[in-house]
């Protein structure tokens, strides 16, 4: 038996109606949709990890290194133990949450934020195992699990115009138009997005990380020709090839110690409640897109590839990285026919082997890889018209899921408006058997927690 009949065998991939040559297309297309990560997770999380005695371009690519093997570990397990043709890595939005809410805003440690996302994490993989977060998220009102897609699509493309100084801050209405043509870093920006959104209209493989590499060149190359001084457009110097991930790896054991017990428990609980529903909400989106869903818009055996987040969570906290999650991207491999497991196996493969590009992200500017979040943020709008807008119930549901999201700067904020605000408007309209006692008890609990929190009795 030959390698391609082995895997074939091994997938399950004919009944499937798949094939071994439309799998590993599906994984190249995968990858390239969403190895933009490489270079956008580091960039968002060292503004909060800082290493003493290593410059932000180390730290960089020691995240960098974080990154890819964490996700090829969770999309290994994925392919061999969900069968899924889904690719993960650290998620956009969570590393938002990680960097500028947990340890900027709140003023948590950097070693204790993660240590925080290595315990939520053993809590999935345990809660996973007996069942629990299946039975939680098949509660999510459907409206909710239809938009959620679409509200972290909002969320990332707000912190992504922040990011490119297209948005700025205002003292009248808390945020306006900034003075983009006067300003190279927004104007190298604002190109780089154009290109990428042509690229991604006219259907090119791989179009946000063309766009990522072709916007950071430009710059290096107006830098290099005299137009803008070094540091204008591109980093102001670039750091030697750094492989060596040991002052990153294992610093959640540093934020295990030294702290207050009942701050941790907090810090614990905010990770777990945001994580918990945004991997729900990101997972359903992107089985949507594949069309995996059933006809009540639950996934088949959510167990499992529930469990490669949880892994994959566990394992990029311990090497230094935020939340993994299933990528959207995976609807782009599934769109080429990719099926099963075998497309994911070949996902994690490539990113192993993009370790040999590491040294190269250092030199990519922000501004390049915050195009990505803005693409992404775009392309993840279309869950929206699966949504009853006609439906009071699922319009308000719906719509305040995806509002909340980025008025409250927070993915956990708008799921819980939305799944709070379901059962509250289906009473209003007669219909309150159509609600599960669950969906009521969950709706309490999250009123209940917003209540005490905005009233600042907890974290």
């Amino acid at each position: 038996m030959g390698l391609s009949d082995a895997l074939a065998a091994r997938f399950d991939v004919e009944s499937h109606g798949s094939d071994v040559r439309t799998e590993v297309i599906a994984g190249l297309t995968t990858f390239l949709a969403m190895s933009y990560i490489i270079v956008v997770n580091p960039t968002i999380l060292s503004n909060a990890i800082q290493i003493e005695g290593y410059s932000q371009g180390e730290v960089i690519q020691m995240i960098a290194i974080a990154t890819v093997l964490s996700s090829a570990v969770a999309t290994l397990v994925m392919a061999f133990y969900a069968n899924r043709p889904f690719g993960l890595a650290p998620g956009l939005g969570l590393n938002a949450f990680f960097a500028f809410t947990v340890v900027l805003g709140l003023g948590i440690r950097w070693q204790t934020a993660l240590a925080a996302v290595f315990v939520e994490g053993v809590l999935f993989m345990l809660l996973t195992a007996v069942g629990a977060r299946e039975y939680v998220i098949r509660l999510f009102p459907e409206p909710v699990k239809r938009s959620v897609g679409a509200g972290i699509g909002l969320f990332l493309l707000f912190i992504g115009f922040q990011e490119l100084q297209l948005v700025v801050n205002d003292d009248a209405t808390l945020v306006a138009l900034g003075n983009v043509f006067a300003n190279p870093w927004a104007i190298l920006g604002v190109l780089g997005l154009v290109l990428t959104f042509v690229l991604w209209a006219r259907n090119v493989t791989g179009a946000i990380i063309v766009g990522v590499l072709t916007t950071a060149l430009a710059g290096w190359a107006l830098t290099l020709g005299g137009v803008f001084a070094r540091g204008t457009v591109t980093p102001e110097s670039l750091p030697s090839a750094q492989y060596d991930i040991t002052p990153l790896a294992g610093a959640f054991v540093e934020g295990l110690s030294g702290i207050d017990p009942l701050t941790f428990v907090l810090v614990v609980f905010t990770f777990f409640f945001v994580d918990f529903f945004d991997t729900a909400g990101t997972l359903i989106g992107v089985s949507q897109f594949g069309d995996f869903l059933d006809d009540d818009g639950d996934l088949p055996d959510m167990d499992r590839p529930l469990m490669a987040d949880a892994v994959g969570t566990t394992f990029g906290a311990v090497l230094g990285t935020s939340t993994v999650t299933t990528y959207i991207e995976s609807s782009t491999g599934v769109e080429e026919g990719g099926r099963t497991g075998l497309t994911a196996l070949v996902v994690a493969l490539l990113f192993l082997a993009s370790l040999a590009a590491i040294p190269v992200v250092a030199a990519i500017p922000a501004y390049a890889s915050f195009i990505a979040l803005i693409v992404v943020g775009v392309m993840m709008l279309q869950g929206l018209v699966e949504v009853d807008w006609t439906d009071p119930a699922w319009a308000v549901s719906a719509g305040l899921t995806v509002t909340v999201m980025p008025f409250a700067y927070s993915i956990a904020d708008g799921l819980a408006a939305g799944i709070v605000s379901y059962p509250l408007i289906k009473v209003a309209i007669g219909e309150a058997d159509d609600v599960a006692l669950g969906q009521y008890v969950i709706a309490a609990l999250l009123a209940a927690y917003y209540v005490l929190s905005t009233a600042g009795y907890i974290l």
